[in-house]
Formats: C-alpha cells, structure tokens, sequence
C-alpha cells in the first residue's frame, strides 16, 4: 500500500485495486472508504507513521456497497469503536443481506470488472448510520453528504465546503484524463451526477480510483462532466 499525501489534514492510501482517505482533525481520524479487505493492518500503519493512533478513528464513511470500498471496515470498527455511515440503499449489500446489483457493463469495461472481481470479497460488515443525503458529519469542519446514484443506487459524495474538497467515490475517476466511473448501475444517472458533483467546483477533487486534483481541480471536473 502507498500512503500519498493530498494536503497537509488529507493523505490517501493506494491498495492494488482502489483506494482510501484518511481525513484528520487533530487526533480525530476519519477514513473515507476502508479498501479491501486485507487492508487493516496496512492502514493502522499508515496511521502510526503519520504520528497518530488507530484508536482515533472515529468513523468510517463508506462511499458504495463494493468490496474495494468497504472490506477492512468492519475488522477497524470493530478495533477501535468507529461509526460505520453509508448510505441507505447501499446499506443492505454492505450487510450482506442482498448483492450489489450488476453493473451495465460497455464491451471495453469487461476486462476492468474481471479484474476487479479478483479483489477478495468483503464480510458483511454492521452499518451504524444510514444517510440519504443532505446531513453534514461531524468532519472536515462539516462534511455535507451528498446523494450519488447511479454507480450503484447508494452511493455517495463527500463534500467539504470550507476547504473546497469533495470525494466523488466511484462516480468520477482519473485515468490519464478525469472521466464518468465505470461500472455503472445506471449509466445516465451517473452522468447527471457527475455534472451535479462538478458544479460544486471544488478546488480538490479525491476519486475512489485515480489521483486526486490539487490543480484547476474545478474547471477539469466540469470539463469532463460536460464532455469537454
């Protein structure tokens, strides 16, 4: 796993496939998506190397029901006391109690999802807090959740609006160029939310796969939201 730092309070983690954040307020910890799930130890590392403790975890926000996304997440609650938040929709595929729906695949998504399927599954894992959208975590000086559909019902964004990030999970990634996810439930519907995520013109911009804008993060997103 790389730890790469995005700003002084931000730093992601790289796993093999995917990736996951780590949002610090002091020695409140709060990891946006858990990675697989052989991540834990990697993370709880990454943590001490940053100089603080795993017990500071205070919540794990789940961005969608995929087993890259959520795997270590029950092993670090169940660890170190954190809220698990994801949304409502996605929720009962994050317990285990129905699948992910399958996604709409294009022809030249299918090797990229074989690929992902080698990723180990995820347990079942509790959820503490279902959201739909609109309420603010108590992170990053109030994180507004933001509802997402389209990658799979449930998703959702992270925005920060008094430090101008947003965590788009699957919604938006960046690969050579920013682009519309893969994978999608609903193809269109992730379009419409990609533009709704990009007019909130961020100044960085973390995707659940591919490196974070630091940069003319704003006018990228919109570009490729409206297919510039």
């Amino acid at each position: 796993m790389d730890l790469v730092e995005v700003l002084p309070q931000l730093h992601m983690f790289r796993f093999r496939i995917g990736q996951a954040y780590l949002w610090r307020d002091g020695a409140d910890l709060t990891l946006i998506d858990a990675g697989d799930v052989d991540s834990a130890t990697a993370i709880e590392d990454a943590i001490r190397s940053l100089g603080h403790h795993p017990a500071g975890i205070r919540r794990i926000v789940i961005t969608h029901g995929h087993r890259d996304h959520y795997g270590a997440a029950r092993e670090l609650a169940d660890r170190h006391g954190a809220e698990i938040v994801a949304h409502a929709l996605d929720a009962p595929a994050v317990r285990g109690e129905r699948p992910v729906p399958e996604p709409d695949l294009l022809d030249w998504e299918r090797p990229l999802w074989e690929h992902g399927l080698t990723c180990p599954d995820a347990p079942p894992t509790r959820v503490d807090r279902e959201v739909t959208g609109g309420e603010v975590l108590p992170f990053g000086d109030g994180a507004r959740v933001v509802h997402a559909p389209g990658h799979t019902a449930g998703s959702i964004a992270l925005h920060l609006p008094r430090h101008g990030v947003l965590f788009t999970g699957d919604t938006a990634a960046f690969a050579d160029r920013v682009m519309l996810g893969v994978f999608n439930v609903d193809r269109a519907e992730a379009a419409g939310t990609f533009r709704r995520l990009a007019a909130l013109a961020p100044r960085t911009v973390c995707f659940g796969h591919g490196d974070p804008l630091t940069e003319n993060a704003a006018a990228l997103l919109a570009a490729a939201a409206n297919g510039g």
